[in-house]
């Protein structure tokens, strides 16, 4: 005879909820929405779209940035990389392919920033 004590235990294993899929990163659904097609999923400059682009789509997994775009004397900082996607490339001197998403707002394009950091390898 099976204890109720053991049925009430398994009927509540049964009956509980399974755990939700980890939520994606902030900036994450932005990214492959916006900028996947070109920079690729892992951010290697190597999406569909940027094959044949010249110049190549940065690569992301190194986390080398080219631009100073706030003009204070280093490179590829976060607000660099804000003002790059914010104005476009081609307001700092790059590639008119990418494209100014200044429409996102501050505060979505800082959590593609932080996203896109998120890509670079372990060094």
């Amino acid at each position: 005879m099976i204890s109720s004590l053991l049925v009430f235990s398994l009927a509540a294993l049964l009956a509980a909820p399974a755990p939700a899929a980890e939520p994606p990163a902030p900036g994450q659904q932005r990214y492959q929405q916006l900028c996947e097609n070109c920079h690729g999923p892992e951010g290697k400059g190597d999406g569909p779209a940027g094959l044949g682009a010249q110049p190549m789509p940065r690569d992301f997994s190194v986390g080398l940035f080219k631009f100073d775009a706030d003009s204070d004397g280093r490179t590829g900082s976060d607000e660099d990389l804000f003002l790059v996607i914010r104005d476009g490339g081609m307001a700092v001197g790059g590639s008119p392919l990418m494209a100014p998403w200044g429409q996102l707002g501050d505060d979505s394009i800082r959590e593609l920033v932080v996203y896109i950091r998120s890509l670079e390898r372990a060094r």
